[in-house]
């Protein structure tokens, strides 16, 4: 009965308050209202707005913003039904409801309901205070009053949605539906709906979690109301008290961690972080992360990254099989930890190669032993093949081509081709030698994807992205279309790995030294997916060869990613397309600076135009002058046959359009010399 007249009390102030309104005015003007923003959890969105990741608020509840919008209409109906049916009515107290409520206790000898409208409980829930003494109950009056005068109906029950409590550290209905359902709360059903409407009311003792059966009374008597408010039909509100009240509390979506971490470093002020991420495909590839190295011994980890390399959108990353601190440091993002390519960098050498008119995919060129000074590469499986072609020598791999071409170029220009492909990369001694062909250089997973998208469109770079609002700007030239185009032909040939299917998907598999890092890189007319296998700290994996480990796990993600290829785009226009018999003397074999410097030591030399020139083009074309060598020569420019057969050393190119230019000449003896200008 003491209760009974403490609601009386309530009753009464607010009648005398209503009979003296200037007074009340006066009151609810001077009211210092608590923050109106409450904290919410940092939201990691997928590029559908689907929710990836969410992080606790400062002190470690979960409470994710939610619009009255993005909320089933139905849970709306039913909670103003049950906690406050005259919300859209009243100015923030309900004196109705608060003579319903003294009625009820004094005929039940006990209160029955408190009559706090939604606005008083979200005054409550601001300021964090009970509801037991009468000056709790009146400075939530207070603030409700002045809540009605500051804030739209919508805005409040939006700070209802986002502050009611579901047990735990769970706070408002989005977080509460994704612990309980697994779900967004933008669709409900009945059951769902009554039960988040009941939990509030008494959110520890009706957590469906630890008391399913006071919660399946709870959400039945919110069915009830909703059935006697014409809100749900009462066969629909029989089956939904028949759903199985769930009994356990489901873990917040924790999609992508590591590139959500990221993002939340790059921007920590940003609420709302909306990402590149198909959130199906990161689904999918994490779950074929965790199959990987599911058998692989407990250290052996594993990292993905997917995207489109038309966009340069990252559709996937996959940092570890596992983001928990195990024998596998699965915290740490190894998509963007620095590690030896192996032979996955062998195609960009092959492309500058074909550029600087070193060779074409069907040039002849030898697979013995040799030595660069004191550098000795062997072959992987210490086989010598002899005499084969580019194309063979590619694709099987060989170490001693790869290097006598680096060699040829200088190893320098593959470190200016992959600046232009916008990687960053670190020499273990500081100075590029030639074994960086063989991957004596540290680079991360994601760049290599960089690269490999940068071949795939024909090459031209494009920074990949994982923002959805990040710009999208053209990146640099890395090689020739033509070249592209060439090196992709040649990895579209690789025979896939046992049980794959024979799809010409353009790939490439790299180990490196001592087995520490296993690769698998691809692409088709549409994605590029590169896989990397190893040890987080460095150790090497015995018997790990990119071919048996990675090169499978590719073809699956691929599977996982599309049902089947986009087709290779057809060979630019000025791609020569020949057998090695009617190429251009020059190009039918190819012999290394050294070989050629034992033959003779008149090596040619491009006298006009210098390296570095700007040159003024004649009305039809620049001039160009070789010295030493031998007639006849062949010229070209950014790698395609200009001139063939010429035995003049000076000539006229027509090549007059505006821009950077690599122009390379090569002697009868297979000898040959560039220079990089630029045409004004």
């Amino acid at each position: 009965m003491i209760r009974a007249r403490a609601i009386f009390a309530l009753a009464t102030v607010l009648w005398l308050a209503a009979m003296a309104r200037d007074g009340v005015d006066d009151w609810v003007a001077a009211t210092v209202l608590p923050p109106l923003v409450p904290e919410t959890s940092v939201l990691i969105e997928d590029r559908e707005g689907d929710l990836l990741r969410a992080y606790t608020v400062a002190d470690g509840r979960w409470r994710l913003a939610v619009s009255p919008d993005a909320v089933d209409p139905l849970f709306t109906e039913m909670l103003i039904a049950y906690e406050d049916g005259r919300f859209r009515d009243h100015s923030g107290v309900d004196p109705i409801a608060l003579l319903r409520a003294l009625a009820q206790a004094v005929w039940n000898g006990g209160v029955v309901s408190g009559g706090s409208t939604l606005t008083m409980q979200v005054a409550r829930l601001l300021e964090e205070s009970g509801t037991g003494r009468i000056e709790g109950k009146i400075r939530q009056m207070r603030v409700a009053l002045a809540l009605e005068r500051r804030l739209t109906k919508g805005e409040i029950l939006g700070l209802y949605l986002l502050l009611a409590p579901y047990g735990g550290n769970i706070e408002g209905v989005r977080a509460a539906a994704l612990a309980y359902f697994g779900k967004e709360p933008w669709r409900l059903t009945p059951a769902e709906a009554a039960l988040l409407v009941a939990i509030p009311q008494s959110p520890e003792s009706r957590r469906p979690d630890r008391h399913p059966a006071a919660a399946a009374d709870a959400r039945a008597r919110v069915l009830a109301r909703a059935v006697a408010k014409g809100i749900v039909a009462e066969e629909h509100a029989e089956a939904a008290e028949r759903e199985v009240v769930p009994v356990a509390r489901r873990a917040v979506p924790a999609i992508a961690p590591h590139l959500a971490d990221r993002a939340r470093r790059d921007a920590p002020l940003m609420q709302v972080h909306r990402l590149t991420i198909d959130r199906g495909l990161q689904v999918a590839l994490e779950q074929l992360a965790a199959e990987t190295v599911q058998h692989q011994g407990d250290r052996l980890q594993v990292a993905m990254v997917v995207a489109d390399h038309a966009t340069g959108e990252i559709l996937a990353s996959v940092g570890s099989a596992a983001f928990r601190a195990d024998a596998r440091q699965g915290f740490v993002d190894m998509t963007q930890a620095l590690r030896s390519p192996g032979s996955t960098l062998k195609p960009l050498v092959y492309a500058l190669a074909f550029d600087d008119g070193l060779a074409h995919p069907e040039t002849m060129i030898e697979d013995r032993p040799v030595r660069f000074g004191t550098y000795a590469p062997q072959n992987f499986d210490r086989i010598y093949r002899g005499t084969v072609r580019v194309r063979g020598a590619l694709q099987m791999s060989l170490n001693i081509p790869v290097v006598a071409l680096t060699e040829a170029m200088g190893p320098a220009r593959l470190l200016v081709a992959m600046d232009k492909a916008g990687m960053e990369y670190r020499l273990p001694d500081g100075q590029p030698g030639l074994a960086v062909a063989l991957g004596g250089i540290g680079v991360s997973l994601q760049d290599m994807v960089q690269l490999y998208a940068a071949l795939a469109r024909g090459g031209v770079a494009l920074p990949l992205r994982w923002r959805v609002d990040g710009e999208t700007e053209e990146g640099a030239r890395v090689v020739s279309r033509s070249a592209a185009w060439q090196v992709g032909d040649i990895l579209a040939g690789l025979a896939p790995p046992p049980g794959a299917p024979a799809n010409r998907l353009a790939y490439k598999t790299g180990t490196s030294y001592g087995h520490r890092d296993a690769w698998a890189i691809g692409f088709d007319g549409g994605h590029v997916v590169g896989i990397w296998l190893g040890r987080a700290d460095g150790t090497p994996v015995p018997g790990a060869f990119g071919a048996d480990l990675a090169a499978p796990v590719l073809f699956q993600a691929f599977a996982r990613l599309k049902p089947r290829l986009d087709a290779q785009p057809p060979a630019p226009p000025e791609t020569l397309l020949v057998a090695n018999a009617q190429l251009p003397r020059p190009l039918q074999k190819f012999r290394s600076r050294a070989a050629a410097l034992a033959v003779a030591a008149d090596v040619p030399r491009v006298a006009f135009p210098p390296d570095g020139a700007e040159v003024e083009p004649l009305p039809d074309g620049i001039m160009v002058r070789v010295e030493g060598g031998t007639a006849p020569f062949t010229w070209l420019a950014d790698g395609a046959p200009m001139v063939t057969a010429e035995r003049a050393r000076e000539i006229v190119l027509p090549l007059t359009a505006a821009g950077f230019l690599t122009l390379s000449v090569i002697d009868a003896e297979g000898r040959s010399a560039r220079t990089r200008v630029r045409l004004r």
